[in-house]
């Protein structure tokens, strides 16, 4: 599995999908599209596989960008959330979409109709187990 995993990996990122931003600042927008209210570096950190330095460093940078912003908490004044800009949720949803096609054109290539119901299947069921607040269309890691 763990074989599987990286070769899907490294054709996801070899992908000519990755124009407007990398696959790990994608990941960073994917995350933060899920939550209209933005979220926290902690909350952030949960749905990517990166350290919190690492997305400390990427956040600073799509900031720059444009991207995403910081505002205020309105439970915790200490607190920071990010949340995406206009511009963040549109490159977002661009690059979404050919990644959405890029994974269907390999899984397609690679499995049957029966094996993706399987795969899904069998995905889910991992994911429910080991995070259970994850509703049946997330995912972690790949996403469109």
């Amino acid at each position: 599995m763990f074989r599987a995993q990286v070769a899907l990996l490294r054709t996801f990122g070899a992908d000519d999908v990755w124009i407007e931003v990398s696959q790990n600042e994608y990941d960073v927008l994917y995350t933060l599209s899920k939550s209209a209210n933005g979220m926290s570096m902690v909350e952030i950190n949960r749905g990517i596989l990166m350290t919190q330095a690492g997305i400390s460093r990427l956040v600073a940078r799509l900031e720059t960008r444009g991207l995403l912003e910081r505002c205020a908490d309105d439970h915790d004044r200490r607190a920071v959330r990010m949340i995406l800009t206009p511009e963040g949720a549109r490159i977002q949803k661009v690059v979404g979409r050919r990644h959405a096609s890029a994974i269907t054109s390999t899984m397609t290539r690679a499995l049957s109709r029966e094996q993706l119901e399987q795969l899904r299947d069998i995905s889910r069921t991992i994911t429910s187990v080991i995070h259970p607040t994850h509703t049946d269309h997330e995912s972690p890691r790949i996403h469109a």
